[in-house]
């Protein structure tokens, strides 16, 4: 996994399951028993139905694609140590496959609440306001 290969030389466990509970702050993030059925829907609801992304997508399209996605990998945290930094990697990995830079990313850090209030929408399945920051990021990155 691309986790592995990032983070191997650092953390033993790279690349494998969470099998520990973690929050942050008052959020706590999937539960470890159900990390792996979770990846499994990752792969299937979101993986599979937007990568690779084409360069015909909208930009409107390619951001709510791109939202979606980095919500649900940063939900689901399958990882102890570099979600965060894996799910923006394979942000930029979209964008660029839909013929896009890769995102800038200096809003959703100017703006740490409301980008932590955007992933906490997501599980609700409200992904409005992580498109609306993604749309930025891309339109930053351009």
């Amino acid at each position: 996994t691309w986790h592995r290969r990032w983070l191997g030389n650092v953390y033993a466990w790279a690349g494998q399951d969470r099998t520990v509970n973690i929050s942050k702050g008052n959020f706590h993030f999937a539960m470890a028993a159900q990390v792996p059925r979770l990846l499994g829907e990752f792969e299937r609801d979101c993986l599979a139905r937007f990568t690779p992304c084409a360069s015909e997508l909208a930009d409107d399209a390619l951001a709510a694609a791109i939202a979606e996605t980095h919500v649900e990998l940063i939900l689901i945290h399958p990882f102890r140590e570099g979600n965060g930094r894996l799910s923006r990697v394979l942000a930029d990995v979209m964008a660029v496959q839909a013929g896009r830079s890769p995102l800038d990313y200096s809003a959703w850090e100017a703006d740490k609440p409301r980008y932590f209030a955007a992933i906490q929408r997501g599980l609700l399945r409200d992904y409005s306001e992580m498109t609306r920051l993604t749309a930025l990021a891309l339109e930053a990155g351009a």
